[in-house]
């Protein structure tokens, strides 16, 4: 039999029906994140036991009147659960409206990246100083226990309230765990090396002096002059391009990921 032949025949008989189910499959997940964590989780509910006790009815216990109220029921369930689960629905169309299929099917990974540089970048164009250090390889287990423990995920919104003059965190480090944001207000040990120019402040500093002792990169913004800089190895480059640290940031911890050194998961919950 040609191979093609032979493709077409499993394909047909076999293949088609397990892609059927998988991508059923996956849509329900989908669905299911969607509003996990809404009140249309306790509808949802509600129906699974509906639908368990038309079963009973109709066919165990044979009751004549519920039975016809529960198909009469079921009759207007379609309109019924429309209505019922309506923001959801909502939400669904606005996502398929302004992003690619492809990214509501297959969510982009590593998304805290996107929330970490948009706070940067009003940070810059606000010239609100901030110390973010992103983990590695090394633990960072010690400077995390001298500031505020946080364990929540990375958003711009949380990234900015913490960087405000007024906040009681806001002259230490932000460490970042994978997608975690771990601790505030830490305190980094400063470099002490003499070529580091003299214009650069304590939280320059504290970014090279954490990236002489481990992996980790730091990202810092200056209150004077808004310029966002990238501490790695015990150096500093300043007057980064946001769009370009975005891209190297994604493509290291793709890279990370590739070498299993941290998870291939979306971010977890809080």
């Amino acid at each position: 039999m040609p191979l093609m032949e032979l493709l077409t025949t499993l394909w047909s008989k076999y293949l088609i029906h397990v892609a059927d189910i998988l991508l059923v499959t996956y849509i329900f997940y989908r669905l299911l994140l969607l509003i996990r964590g809404t009140r249309a989780v306790q509808v949802l509910r509600g129906v699974v036991v509906l639908a368990v006790a038309t079963f009973l009815v109709q066919n165990v216990f044979r009751l004549p009147t519920l039975s016809w109220l529960f198909r009469t029921f079921w009759l207007a369930w379609a309109v019924v659960l429309a209505v019922v689960f309506q923001p959801e629905l909502r939400s669904v169309l606005a996502q398929l409206g302004s992003r690619r299929l492809g990214r509501l099917l297959f969510p982009e990974q590593l998304n805290f990246i996107n929330e970490i540089i948009s706070a940067l970048r009003e940070a810059s164009q606000n010239r609100l100083g901030m110390l973010i250090v992103l983990e590695q390889e090394t633990g960072l287990r010690n400077f995390i226990e001298t500031g505020t423990l946080i364990n929540g995920e990375v958003s711009r919104d949380m990234l900015l309230t913490i960087f405000q003059p007024r906040t009681i965190l806001h002259d230490g480090a932000v460490i970042v765990r994978e997608d975690r944001l771990v601790a505030a207000g830490c305190v980094l040990p400063l470099s002490n090396d003499p070529d580091i120019s003299r214009i650069l402040g304590t939280r320059h500093r504290a970014a090279i002096g954490i990236t002489e002792i481990s992996d980790a990169v730091v990202l810092v913004v200056s209150e004077e002059t808004g310029v966002v800089s990238v501490a790695r190895n015990g150096r500093l480059d300043r007057d980064v391009n946001l769009d370009e640290l975005r891209d190297r940031l994604r493509d290291f911890y793709k890279s990370m990921q590739e070498r299993g050194l941290i998870r291939k998961s979306g971010p977890r919950d809080a």
